[in-house]
């Protein structure tokens, strides 16, 4: 990885991609630190001390602190990345979506305008939902109509700045902007993440326990990110080989290629997807300024990540049981929605292709099936390892921090994945000063 930095820092073209793509995440930092207008922060801030739990750290934490400072970046990416997820299902449900996304790059533009509107409409109703809850609550200077529109449009507005940020990245970053700026959003909240866990275990204690300590720290985060990195490169190839055919006097095909199957095909989607929905009771009756009992109460209970594998509240772990089975269940439902076999199997054998021992048609697309459903079920478990340890350490040694399995995935990911967008666009122009010689 740093070979590869220092060899684009080589290149003219790559190195102004790389500095406007670190200007344009200054400048993120910077609005993170800019407050909403009418927020009384520090009123806020004690509010979210006291509400410190599973939903509000990671939302926190994609936010990059955001949210806590209750800055005009406190909505994050979210709304985009909601919108994206939306508007890729909607792809699959409506035949006209779907019709313009096989239109190209015509197409394929204009469902990202869909997108951008979307996005506003989201952030406009998340932010209204947050200005008027606070309102109520109390944490805004003055709660009068003026400070409630002044929020909503700050709040707004800083979404949409972001998505904004993330396509100017990249179009004239170095790409990926979305996931970048997700990422160093989460980065900027991992030194204060392991402060606290050195703190806690760390400091203070005896000199073979602190070494101890910091050793095994250090050892589960580097298996987390070396098993993210496995699960997130482990490929199934599938061969293919081409019929031999005539072509006026030439004899064609014959060739052979392959079918390339991720083993994480859905990414880290499902285990988005279950948090949200565990999640969105948590933060909606926390806005609404829910503190009651009853059996509404221990739903909730069982719903938040902070009672989970505690020892002395086994029966909330049932909440960790539920959450698991629904990664395993979004893991094979995204899937489904992505990745089409029948559709692989016709064109196969449109163009002449076949699975060495398999027959073209529904065998072929049987035997995708097959194959997949055993691929989906080892990235959901890979997933579920992931995700499930930190609640695990949580619970047990109170080892609490925004950063989790989720954070860790998707920042493997996308440096991994930025490494080969880079790698990729050195590879373009070396072929392009090989080809003008």
């Amino acid at each position: 990885m740093f070979t590869t930095l220092k060899n684009a820092f080589k290149i003219h073209e790559l190195r102004n991609k790389i500095l406007f793509t670190f200007a344009m995440l200054v400048v993120l930092r910077i609005g993170s630190q800019l407050p909403v207008p009418g927020v009384n922060a520090e009123v806020f801030q004690r509010w979210f001390s006291d509400n410190t739990n599973g939903a509000f750290s990671f939302f926190d934490a994609i936010t990059g602190g955001s949210f806590t400072n209750m800055s005009i970046l406190a909505l994050g990416i979210t709304p985009y990345i909601t919108s994206s997820i939306i508007m890729q299902l909607l792809t699959i449900a409506i035949p006209k979506l779907e019709e313009m996304q096989r239109e190209g790059e015509d197409g394929r533009k204009k469902i990202a305008s869909f997108t951008r509107y979307v996005t506003v409409a989201l952030a406009l109703i998340q932010s209204t939902a947050m200005a008027i809850g606070f309102g109520r609550g109390g944490y805004l200077t003055h709660y009068n109509a003026l400070n409630v529109i002044c929020a909503i449009a700050a709040l707004t507005a800083g979404s949409a700045f972001l998505m904004w940020v993330g396509e100017r990245i990249t179009e004239k970053g170095i790409g990926n902007g979305i996931s970048i700026v997700l990422v160093i959003n989460i980065i900027s909240r991992l030194p204060e993440d392991l402060s606290t866990l050195f703190n806690q275990f760390v400091i203070g204690k005896p000199p073979a326990t602190a070494i101890l300590s910091a050793a095994i720290i250090f050892a589960i985060i580097i298996a987390m990110v070396v098993l993210v990195i496995i699960l997130n490169d482990g490929i199934r190839k599938i061969p293919v080989q081409y019929a031999n055919k005539v072509q006026g006097r030439k004899m064609v095909g014959g060739q052979t290629s392959n079918i390339p199957l991720k083993v994480n095909t859905a990414g880290v989607i499902p285990v988005i997807f279950a948090q949200s929905l565990m999640q969105t009771p948590i933060i909606i009756s926390t806005f609404v300024g829910y503190n009651g009992t009853g059996v509404w109460s221990e739903i909730l209970k069982y719903l938040n990540s902070s009672y989970w594998c505690n020892v002395s509240q086994l029966k909330y772990t049932l909440g960790l049981a539920v959450y698991v089975a629904m990664i395993v269940f979004f893991a094979y439902f995204y899937t489904s929605i992505t990745f089409n076999p029948l559709m692989v199997a016709d064109n196969m054998k449109k163009q002449g292709g076949f699975i060495p021992g398999i027959r073209p048609g529904k065998p072929t697309s049987d035997y995708l099936n097959k194959v997949l459903n055993y691929l989906v079920f080892i990235g959901a478990v890979g997933l579920t390892i992931i995700a499930v340890l930190p609640y695990v350490f949580n619970g047990l040694f109170k080892a609490s921090v925004s950063f989790g399995g989720t954070s860790l995935i998707i920042i493997v990911s996308v440096v991994l994945e930025t490494m080969k967008q880079v790698e990729s666009q050195m590879l373009v122009r070396n072929y392009r000063g090989f080809l003008e010689k």
